[in-house]
Protein backbone atom coordinates (compact mmCIF):
# COMPACT_ATOMS: atom_id res chain seq x y z
CA UNK A 1 0.00 0.00 0.00
CA UNK A 2 1.03 3.30 -0.97
CA UNK A 3 -0.88 5.40 1.68
CA UNK A 4 -2.39 7.66 -1.53
CA UNK A 5 -6.05 7.60 -1.24
CA UNK A 6 -8.35 6.51 -3.74
CA UNK A 7 -8.83 9.04 -6.77
CA UNK A 8 -12.28 11.12 -5.99
CA UNK A 9 -15.74 9.94 -8.05
CA UNK A 10 -18.45 11.88 -8.70
CA UNK A 11 -21.50 10.69 -7.96
CA UNK A 12 -24.55 12.42 -10.12
CA UNK A 13 -28.19 11.37 -10.67
CA UNK A 14 -29.95 11.00 -14.07
CA UNK A 15 -30.21 14.20 -16.87
CA UNK A 16 -32.65 16.47 -15.62
CA UNK A 17 -34.77 18.22 -18.50
CA UNK A 18 -33.89 21.79 -18.24
CA UNK A 19 -36.59 24.58 -18.94
CA UNK A 20 -35.46 27.20 -21.79
CA UNK A 21 -33.55 29.74 -20.69
CA UNK A 22 -34.65 32.56 -22.12
CA UNK A 23 -38.41 31.81 -20.62
CA UNK A 24 -37.27 31.40 -17.70
CA UNK A 25 -34.98 34.16 -17.17
CA UNK A 26 -37.67 36.74 -18.64
CA UNK A 27 -39.26 35.28 -14.75
CA UNK A 28 -36.34 35.56 -12.73
CA UNK A 29 -34.99 39.22 -14.13
CA UNK A 30 -38.73 40.67 -13.84
CA UNK A 31 -38.94 41.60 -17.04
CA UNK A 32 -42.20 42.53 -18.91
CA UNK A 33 -42.15 39.25 -20.42
CA UNK A 34 -42.18 37.20 -17.31
CA UNK A 35 -44.67 39.93 -15.71
CA UNK A 36 -47.38 38.33 -17.91
CA UNK A 37 -46.37 35.12 -18.17
CA UNK A 38 -46.52 35.62 -14.13
CA UNK A 39 -49.59 37.63 -13.88
CA UNK A 40 -51.44 34.95 -16.21
CA UNK A 41 -50.52 32.41 -13.41
CA UNK A 42 -51.84 34.58 -10.68
CA UNK A 43 -54.54 35.53 -12.59
CA UNK A 44 -55.91 31.87 -12.95
CA UNK A 45 -55.17 30.68 -9.79
CA UNK A 46 -57.08 34.26 -8.05
CA UNK A 47 -60.08 33.16 -9.99
CA UNK A 48 -60.15 29.64 -8.95
CA UNK A 49 -59.89 31.14 -5.70
CA UNK A 50 -62.98 33.01 -6.39
CA UNK A 51 -65.05 30.43 -7.68
CA UNK A 52 -63.96 28.06 -4.42
CA UNK A 53 -64.87 31.02 -2.29
CA UNK A 54 -68.56 31.44 -4.31
CA UNK A 55 -69.40 28.03 -3.99
CA UNK A 56 -68.64 27.80 -0.66
CA UNK A 57 -70.92 30.90 0.40
CA UNK A 58 -73.91 29.24 -1.52
CA UNK A 59 -73.56 26.15 -0.46
CA UNK A 60 -72.73 26.50 3.55
CA UNK A 61 -72.64 30.29 3.51
CA UNK A 62 -76.79 29.98 2.69
CA UNK A 63 -77.55 27.72 5.73
CA UNK A 64 -77.60 30.20 8.38
CA UNK A 65 -79.93 32.46 5.67
CA UNK A 66 -81.95 29.25 5.33
CA UNK A 67 -82.53 28.56 8.75
CA UNK A 68 -83.82 32.17 9.43
CA UNK A 69 -85.87 32.27 6.54
CA UNK A 70 -87.65 29.10 7.93
CA UNK A 71 -87.55 29.16 11.49
CA UNK A 72 -89.33 25.76 11.49
CA UNK A 73 -86.64 23.63 9.90
CA UNK A 74 -85.13 24.27 13.07
CA UNK A 75 -87.09 21.87 15.12
CA UNK A 76 -86.35 19.09 12.78
CA UNK A 77 -84.84 16.08 13.91
CA UNK A 78 -83.13 13.76 11.99
CA UNK A 79 -82.02 10.45 13.52
CA UNK A 80 -82.29 12.36 16.67
CA UNK A 81 -80.39 15.57 15.89
CA UNK A 82 -81.79 18.45 15.25
CA UNK A 83 -81.43 19.71 11.97
CA UNK A 84 -79.20 22.36 11.95
CA UNK A 85 -76.24 20.69 14.01
CA UNK A 86 -76.48 17.90 11.53
CA UNK A 87 -76.34 20.11 8.86
CA UNK A 88 -73.41 22.72 9.99
CA UNK A 89 -72.17 20.66 12.68
CA UNK A 90 -71.44 17.25 10.73
CA UNK A 91 -72.25 17.60 6.70
CA UNK A 92 -70.34 20.73 6.75
CA UNK A 93 -66.87 19.05 6.99
CA UNK A 94 -67.33 16.63 4.18
CA UNK A 95 -68.15 19.53 1.82
CA UNK A 96 -65.16 21.77 3.42
CA UNK A 97 -63.04 18.55 2.44
CA UNK A 98 -64.30 17.94 -0.95
CA UNK A 99 -63.57 21.66 -1.73
CA UNK A 100 -60.21 21.49 -0.36
CA UNK A 101 -59.50 18.66 -2.31
CA UNK A 102 -61.00 20.12 -5.63
CA UNK A 103 -58.89 23.56 -5.08
CA UNK A 104 -55.58 21.91 -4.40
CA UNK A 105 -56.11 19.29 -7.56
CA UNK A 106 -57.27 22.82 -9.62
CA UNK A 107 -54.30 25.08 -8.33
CA UNK A 108 -51.66 21.77 -9.29
CA UNK A 109 -53.00 21.30 -12.28
CA UNK A 110 -52.34 25.23 -13.27
CA UNK A 111 -49.17 25.30 -11.62
CA UNK A 112 -48.32 22.22 -14.21
CA UNK A 113 -49.82 23.73 -17.12
CA UNK A 114 -48.00 27.03 -16.46
CA UNK A 115 -44.60 24.90 -16.23
CA UNK A 116 -45.29 23.09 -19.53
CA UNK A 117 -46.26 26.71 -21.04
CA UNK A 118 -42.61 27.53 -19.65
CA UNK A 119 -41.12 24.54 -21.67
CA UNK A 120 -40.41 22.19 -19.02
CA UNK A 121 -42.17 19.37 -18.44
CA UNK A 122 -41.11 17.94 -15.31
CA UNK A 123 -41.03 20.93 -13.27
Amino acid sequence: MTGQPPPRVRVTGPPRRRTPAARTRDIDAGTRLGGVYMGSLVGVQLWLAARVLGVLTVSVGSLPLLFHLWPGLAGLDVGGLPLPWLLLGVLVHPVLVGLGWWYVRSAERNERDFAELMGGADA
